[in-house]
C-alpha cells in the first residue's frame, strides 16, 4: 500500500522541527522573562532588608546605650535607697507627679506597654515623650521604694525608638511592624542579658498562641546587638547557678508539672491583684490626683506598718534566697502584694523584676517541701511564672537556656507550657490579641484581646451568680430605650 499524506503535503507521524524550534523558543523566553522579573523582585527584596536591617542594628545600638543607662541609675538610686530609708517619704510626691506628668503632657504614653504592642501591632504612633517619661518616673519610683521591674521601661522606650525611626524613615506597615517588634527584643536583650529570650519576646510579646515569625531575624538580630552594647559599656549581668538537676524520668517530670501549675495559679493572681486595685482606685476616686496620693499612702502605710522596706524596688535578694532555699511562701506573697499596691496605684516600672523573685520564692519553698535542690526548682519558678504571666511559652524556654544553660532544657519546656495552660486568658498585658485560644472552652475568646475576655466572662459570671438581678438590669435597660413606635411617633409629631 502507498503511503497516505496529510492534506498539508506532510508524512503522518512526521514531527515538524519548525513548530518544535518555536515552541521550544518561547518557551525559552517566557523563562527568560520570568527570570528577569525574579532578579528584579529578589535585589528589591534585598535592597529593602539591607535597609531594614540598618535600621534595625540603629534601634538596637541605641536601645543598649538606653539599658546600659537605666540599669545605672537603677543601681544608683536603689543603693542610695537603701542606705537612707527616708526615701520613702517620697512616695507620695512621686506618685503624683506620675500622674500629673501623664495626664497633662503624656496623651496615651500612661498605656505603657500595651500602647507599644497596639502600634506594633495596628501601627498606632507612639508619643515621642513616652520613652523620657518612662525612664524618669521608673527611675524615681524605684529612689522612692516602689516595688517595680525594668522591662515595662524597656520595652517602652525600644518601642518609642523604633516607631520614631519608622517614622523619620517613612517605613511601611510591613516593615514598621518588623522595627517595632525588633526594638522589643532590643529592649529584653539588653535591659536582662538573655538575646535568644529578647529574640522571641519580640516575636511573640504581642499576641497569644502566634510566633510573629516575618520579623524573626531581625528581632534575632536586635536582641543580640542590643545585649552585646549593653554589656560592653558595662551594664550589670546576673548568673544564678541551678546546682544538681533531677533525672529527666517521671519523679522530674513530676516536679516540673506541679511547678507550673504553681506558676500558673500565681500568675493569676498576680495579674488580678494588679487589675484589682486599679479598678479600685479609679472606680472609687473620681479625681485622678487624689486617686494617686491615697495609692501612694496606702503603699508606704503598708511598708511601715509590718517594716516591709526590703522588698522595695527590685528586691534581687529574694531572688537569691529562694536559689539558697531560704524563704517562705509569705515572701511571695508579700511582693505580690507591694507591687500590686505599686502598679495598681499607677507608679511607673515592670512586672518582671517583681515576677523572678516570687516565681524564685515559690519554687525555692517548694524544692524544700519536696525534697529537691532548692535552686533548681527556684529556677523553674522564676522561668514559669514569667511565662505564665506574660503568656510567652517559646520565650520562657529561651529564657531558661540564657540564665540556666540547656542542660535542664526539657523542665523548662514543661513548666512553660504547664503554666501558660494554667494561667488561661490573663496576663498582665490586656492589650494581647488572642489568636489560638489555650483551651477549647475558650474558643469564643479567638480574636479578642485579653482585657475584652476579662470583661466577658466577668459578665457571664455575675449573669449566672445573680441572674434574677441582671434580668433587671437588662430590663431596665431596655424600657429606658425608646421602641420604634416611640420613635416614629415622635418624628411625626415634629
Amino acid at each position: 500500500m502507498s503511503e497516505q499524506k496529510q492534506s498539508d503535503g506532510r508524512e503522518p507521524g512526521r514531527v515538524d522541527g519548525d513548530g518544535v524550534a518555536r515552541a521550544l523558543g518561547a518557551y525559552m523566553m517566557r523563562r527568560e522573562h520570568v527570570f528577569a522579573e525574579d532578579t528584579i523582585r529578589g535585589a528589591r527584596n534585598a535592597w529593602q532588608s539591607l535597609r531594614l536591617f540598618s535600621l534595625v542594628a540603629l534601634v538596637a545600638a541605641l536601645m543598649g546605650v538606653a539599658a546600659w543607662a537605666f540599669l545605672m541609675c537603677l543601681d544608683a538610686v536603689t543603693g542610695f535607697r537603701e542606705a537612707h530609708l527616708i526615701c520613702f517619704a517620697l512616695l507620695p510626691a512621686v506618685g503624683v507627679f506620675t500622674a500629673w506628668l501623664y495626664r497633662r503632657y503624656g496623651k496615651d504614653a500612661a498605656r505603657g506597654n500595651n500602647l507599644v504592642i497596639d502600634c506594633a501591632v495596628s501601627g498606632r504612633r507612639i508619643p515621642p515623650v513616652m520613652a523620657p517619661f518612662t525612664f524618669v518616673c521608673s527611675v524615681a519610683t524605684h529612689l522612692a521604694g516602689g516595688s517595680a521591674g525594668r522591662e515595662g521601661t524597656a520595652v517602652q522606650i525600644g518601642g518609642t525608638i523604633a516607631d520614631a525611626v519608622s517614622r523619620l524613615f517613612k517605613l511601611g506597615e510591613y516593615d514598621h511592624q518588623d522595627l517595632l517588634m525588633a526594638g522589643i527584643s532590643a529592649a529584653f536583650g539588653g535591659v536582662f542579658g538573655t538575646p535568644l529570650a529578647g529574640a522571641f519576646f519580640g516575636m511573640e510579646m504581642c499576641y497569644i498562641g502566634k510566633l510573629h515569625y516575618a520579623a524573626g531575624i531581625y528581632c534575632l538580630v536586635a536582641s543580640f546587638v542590643g545585649d552585646l552594647v549593653a554589656t560592653m559599656l558595662g551594664a550589670p549581668r546576673e548568673a544564678y547557678p541551678i546546682g544538681l538537676i533531677p533525672e529527666f524520668d517521671a519523679r522530674g517530670t513530676a516536679y516540673a508539672v506541679i511547678a507550673g501549675i504553681a506558676c500558673g495559679v500565681a500568675a493569676r493572681l498576680f495579674s488580678a491583684a494588679i487589675r484589682a486595685v486599679r479598678h479600685f482606685y479609679s472606680s472609687r476616686i473620681t479625681n485622678y490626683l487624689a486617686a494617686a496620693l491615697i495609692g501612694s499612702l496606702v503603699l508606704l502605710g503598708v511598708y511601715v506598718a509590718f517594716g516591709l522596706f526590703r522588698y522595695a524596688g527590685l528586691s534581687s535578694w529574694l531572688i537569691e534566697a529562694g536559689f539558697a532555699g531560704e524563704v517562705t511562701p509569705v515572701d511571695a506573697l508579700i511582693k505580690l502584694v507591694v507591687t500590686a499596691f505599686t502598679l495598681g496605684a499607677g507608679f511607673q516600672g515592670g512586672e518582671v523584676t517583681p515576677l523572678f523573685g516570687i516565681g524564685a520564692a515559690l519554687g525555692g519553698w517548694l524544692g524544700l517541701v519536696l525534697g529537691v535542690q532548692p535552686s533548681f526548682m527556684a529556677a523553674l519558678g522564676l522561668i514559669g511564672i514569667f511565662g505564665a504571666a506574660l503568656n510567652v511559652p517559646i520565650t520562657t524556654i529561651m529564657l531558661g537556656v540564657d540564665l540556666f544553660g540547656g542542660y535542664a532544657a526539657p523542665f523548662y519546656v514543661i513548666v512553660s507550657f504547664v503554666g501558660y495552660i494554667v494561667a488561661g486568658h490573663r496576663g498582665v498585658y490586656p492589650a494581647q490579641r488572642i489568636v489560638t485560644p489555650k483551651w477549647r472552652s475558650l474558643d469564643v475568646d479567638q480574636g479578642d484581646t485579653v482585657e475584652a475576655a476579662i470583661e466577658r466572662h466577668a459578665s457571664e459570671t455575675e449573669r449566672a451568680e445573680d441572674p434574677g438581678r441582671m434580668a433587671h438590669a437588662e430590663h431596665v435597660a431596655d424600657a429606658s430605650e425608646p421602641s420604634a413606635d416611640e420613635v416614629n411617633d415622635a418624628s411625626r409629631s415634629k
